[in-house]
């Protein structure tokens, strides 16, 4: 079956090749939480651990799981991530900012670090607003398109919420348009942490637009 990105919470996952990496895409939790599990030479990596432990680990599966890697501090992105932890023994990690309201880090993560999964590399860029240590993560193809998971930093339609706080919306805002969109071409695809998936590319026109509203 094609890839489309659209999962319910409750149903079958996802997949998707990247190149030398396998993405698996659920929705968990009642706000519809993404969380993506990312395979690659036999290790693994899952970003948000974000509710229903049960789902999650049977993601997981008998091949183990290495790290998981929290976008952000809020709850909704974190609610299974003792439980896998504990389960799995994976190291947990998030940015500094973030990392002392979440409640495993085992490690804490700086704008420009590098998260591996097998042999493959995943590049940790720091975008502030939605919370002080929001991040994204960017993996790029060997000899083809960059992808991000953005966390609810980016999505379909806009940034995310700064609760009507200028200071966050221009920081964030310009986080994404210098970080994400100055920087990669237009068909690096997005995964955010809720809903749909999207490209630069289908986003790039409406940036003017999404400053202008202020949100």
């Amino acid at each position: 079956m094609a890839y489309t990105g659209d999962v319910e919470r409750g149903g079958t996952a996802a997949e998707r090749t990247l190149g030398p990496i396998t993405m698996r895409k659920v929705s968990v939790g009642k706000f519809d939480n993404n969380a993506y599990l990312l395979t690659c030479g036999g290790s693994q990596l899952l970003i948000d651990a974000a509710a229903d432990a049960p789902t999650l680990l049977s993601l997981v599966g008998p091949a183990g799981l290495e790290t998981v890697v929290t976008t952000h501090r809020h709850p909704d992105h974190w609610q299974a991530l003792a439980d896998v932890v504990a389960t799995t023994g994976a190291e947990s990690l998030a940015h500094a900012d973030d990392a002392v309201e979440i409640p495993v880090v085992t490690h804490t993560l700086a704008d420009g670090d590098r998260v591996t999964v097998g042999e493959c590399e995943l590049e940790v860029i720091h975008l502030v607003g939605h919370t002080p240590g929001s991040i994204a993560l960017l993996y790029q193809e060997p000899g083809g398109i960059a992808h991000l998971w953005t966390g609810d930093s980016l999505f379909p339609g806009g940034v995310g919420n700064t609760h009507k706080n200028k200071a966050h919306f221009e920081s964030l805002f310009n986080d994404v348009s210098r970080k994400l969109f100055d920087r990669l071409p237009d068909d690096t695809w997005f995964y955010p942490g809720h809903g749909k998936d999207s490209t630069l590319g289908a986003e790039r026109p409406h940036l003017a637009e999404w400053h202008d509203r202020g949100w």
